[in-house]
């Protein structure tokens, strides 16, 4: 529980703190940052000179699919991933089987993952029983049960009058909604974005505008209801522009976009791969221009994966029947890191989307490396070369679209509590 991390380069946005610095921890928190500082006796030396020295990142979006879907990933097996990924915090989705709807469901994740998991987990409840779009579920419950926000993440919450409620009683008890953007009318049995490559593909397109619609919605009764509202994976230049827009009207929303969505387009999918889809799909070269300017301007705050493994048998399949979604634990660092190099974030900006924003929207004390804070610490070789190996990767499933991609950057030290939950030596 007691560290010494050395000559790492400490990125902190939370106290606008960038230099070459030691920081120190004992008894599970940060104890002091600065030059120089001395070991005391005992305590562990990390060697961290050349590299990043960032508060724990934090994932807003996982799909950890425990407990019922345990052939996919489970909680151990996804934790793992996160920490090897630089994650000491994520947040689990509800499309869990059964949902996460009720307080029982919540103290089994947040209990195995104390126990048995690498990273902390914070749970997300549903928004209405079994993710039905029915009735609401108990929020208020939901909360005490240590779950951070409400959503019916994987589908939406196609009646705009329980979405509304939904938004009034979320207010009223302080938890956040966090919307999944989806006109499922005009989805219909689309399965990739709709346009040139679809059309050359012979695949039933989805419109960018099924996404702008919803998200447009959601805005719109937030703005109503004064209640916040965040907006899951954004993956038009439409829903950037609409939130844009909405933010400057004083709007309470927040959104936030994945590594997939501003590193490829919908040609990913020629050849029918499978790894290439998801929901919402992969858009095209104008879309993820906005998605970058979006990233640069302040209009998205939040960079996070929408980790969704899936078994083989559910990937190696024709295109139509294939499940959506892909995993990103393991490789949403470099990915992010890239926008740092190309020069569409500064590399403040970029650890700001990764840590201090998500805890800030969701309400946890986590992303600072404050003195007094939780010592959640991510060291990162930021010029490490590697190649995505799927065989190799931690979790239990290998549904990516990066397999066999040369990556530079990647998390060689992930330290949860004041603990080394993950080293790459």
């Amino acid at each position: 529980m007691n560290l010494l991390i050395k000559n790492g380069r400490v990125i902190d946005p939370s106290q606008n703190f960038d230099d070459v610095a030691d920081v120190l921890v004992e008894a599970g928190v940060v104890k002091e940052i600065g030059k120089s500082l001395k070991a005391p006796a005992g305590v562990e030396t990390v060697d961290a000179a050349g590299k990043y020295v960032v508060p724990g990142l934090v994932d807003m979006h996982v799909h950890l699919r425990d407990p019922g879907l345990e052939y996919k990933e489970d909680i151990v097996s996804g934790t793992r991933a996160a920490a090897a990924g630089g994650f000491t915090s994520i947040v689990c989705m509800p499309n869990t089987k059964p949902a996460i709807d009720n307080k029982a469901v919540a103290h089994y994740i947040i209990n195995k993952a104390k126990s048995e998991g690498f990273c902390n987990v914070f749970p997300v409840g549903c928004i209405t029983y079994g993710m039905g779009g029915e009735r609401m579920a108990e929020m208020g419950e939901l909360k005490e049960a240590g779950c951070v926000a409400v959503s019916d993440d994987g589908r939406p919450v196609a009646n705009a009058e329980l979405m509304r409620r939904a938004l009034e009683y979320a207010r009223g008890i302080g938890i956040l909604v966090i919307s999944h953007a989806e006109d499922l009318a005009l989805v219909g049995e689309g399965v990739m974005n709709e346009g040139f490559t679809s059309t050359e593909l012979g695949l039933k397109g989805i419109p960018r505008v099924a996404e702008d619609i919803a998200t447009a919605r959601d805005v719109m009764l937030s703005e109503y209801t004064s209640s916040p509202i965040h907006i899951a994976h954004v993956s038009t230049r439409g829903s950037v522009r609409i939130i844009r827009e909405a933010k400057a009207r004083g709007v309470k929303v927040t959104c936030e976009t994945a590594p997939h969505y501003f590193t490829l387009t919908d040609d990913a999918v020629r050849g029918y791969d499978t790894n290439a889809k998801m929901n919402p799909p992969l858009r095209e070269a104008d879309d993820v221009a906005a998605i970058k300017e979006g990233l640069r301007d302040g209009t998205i705050d939040c960079i996070a994966t929408d980790h969704a493994p899936h078994h083989l048998d559910e990937k190696d399949v024709e295109f139509n029947a294939a499940l959506n979604g892909i995993i990103g634990l393991e490789t949403s660092l470099p990915l992010s890191l890239k926008l740092a190099e190309d020069g569409v974030l500064t590399l403040h900006q970029l650890i700001e989307k990764m840590t201090v924003n998500p805890s800030k929207i969701l309400g946890i004390m986590r992303g600072s490396l404050r003195v007094g804070s939780v010592a959640d610490i991510t060291v990162i070789d930021p010029s490490a070369e590697w190649t995505v190996e799927v065989e190799k990767l931690a979790g239990k499933s290998r549904n990516t679209p990066f397999g066999g991609w040369r990556m530079k950057g990647v998390a060689t030290c992930t330290i949860l509590d004041g603990a080394v939950a993950f080293s790459r030596q």
